[in-house]
């Protein structure tokens, strides 16, 4: 059976044509309980079958395993993808532990380790994980400039910062893509970051833009519903109360999913991309999945179309969400906005 491919956009003003809708690869390895590594490999296989070419993953996810995940993949598909992995992130043996380091130092250690991992002697699409006040923002960016210029990395993303941050990097080098999370469940990007990307013609790559599968409606109580191994248990929005009161919120989704005959998931996926249109904003969200039926799925939604009494119905959830997006909000964009 064939499958009908999404549309492209252009990654920023100069970037690489992708699918409209791109594949996060962080749950393969670690955060979502158990993988079937060969249904994994499947799941791949498809998203490159629907056009879904942006494959997303960062040295952080499975602390490396992620991207050796991907290598196969990449030396097979290297001319049909556009590879984004990420720096920034610091992990230990601690599970709990997570820092920042935006040094040039650690830049160049993290970029050939990813290099390596991934099978390739090139980045498409590299981006700085997090921020970290620390170190002179103008000071990373020159430093992944750099990395430009040697040809070890295409273009340059940020991840979670504000569009202030966003306009002095810019400055410095140009950015092709900003990372960030963004769903009906999450909209603080829309403060100042979405804004600053349209301005300057820089794609906006929403993560967990189905609100790390609370959005397709599969959980009420995180406790009994995920498994142990599932980081969204100690998730304040899938939490207790907070899980109650978020459930509730997808009634409105449901409601706009049977009119058109399609999955809550796809009309959170709609969504984005339709509020991205008001904002004058091309978009390239990266939703995670181990399993072919839901990547195709995923897929799909790009080619759904909300009504505009649809979409206000939509327009209060966000403001009605039970909890932070995580348990120590300080590592996002939403920290620093003035």
């Amino acid at each position: 059976m064939s499958i009908e491919k999404i549309t492209t956009v252009r990654l920023g003003t100069e970037g690489p044509l992708v699918g409209v809708q791109g594949f996060g690869a962080m749950g393969i390895s670690e955060f979502y309980g158990d993988t079937d590594e060969a249904a994994a490999r499947d799941t791949l296989d498809a998203a490159l079958e629907a056009g879904v070419t942006l494959i997303d993953t960062a040295d952080v996810y499975g602390r490396g395993a992620n991207e050796e995940f991907l290598a196969p993949f990449v030396a097979k598909h290297r001319d049909e993808i556009t590879l984004a992995t990420k720096f920034g992130l610091v992990r230990t043996d601690d599970p709990a532990y997570r820092g920042i380091r935006n040094d040039r130092a650690y830049l160049r250690s993290c970029v050939e380790g990813s290099l390596r991992r991934l099978g390739t002697d090139v980045v498409d699409l590299y981006y700085m994980h997090r921020r970290d006040p620390a170190v002179p923002l103008a000071e990373t960016v020159g430093a992944m400039a750099e990395l430009v210029q040697e040809g070890k990395v295409k273009h340059l993303g940020l991840s979670e910062v504000t569009g202030a941050e966003l306009r002095e990097a810019h400055a410095v080098h140009p950015i092709a893509a900003l990372q960030s999370e963004w769903s009906l469940f999450s909209r603080d990007v829309e403060r100042s970051a979405v804004g600053a990307a349209a301005e300057l013609g820089v794609t906006f790559v929403p993560y967990s833009p189905l609100g790390r599968g609370f959005l397709t409606g599969a959980f009420v109580d995180a406790a009994k519903d995920l498994a142990e191994n599932d980081f969204r248990k100690r998730q304040p929005r899938f939490s207790g109360e907070n899980a109650r009161r978020n459930a509730a919120l997808l009634e409105p989704v449901r409601k706009v999913a049977e009119a058109h005959g399609v999955t809550p998931a796809q009309v959170a996926l709609a969504w984005v991309q339709q509020r991205a249109e008001v904002h004058g904003l091309t978009v390239v969200p990266i939703p995670g999945t181990r399993k072919r039926a839901r990547l195709l799925e995923n897929a799909a939604a790009t080619r759904i179309r909300l009504g505009r009494d649809e979409l206000a119905l939509l327009e209060p959830v966000a403001a009605q969400v039970a909890g932070d997006r995580y348990p120590d909000m300080s590592f996002t964009s939403a920290a620093r906005e003035a």
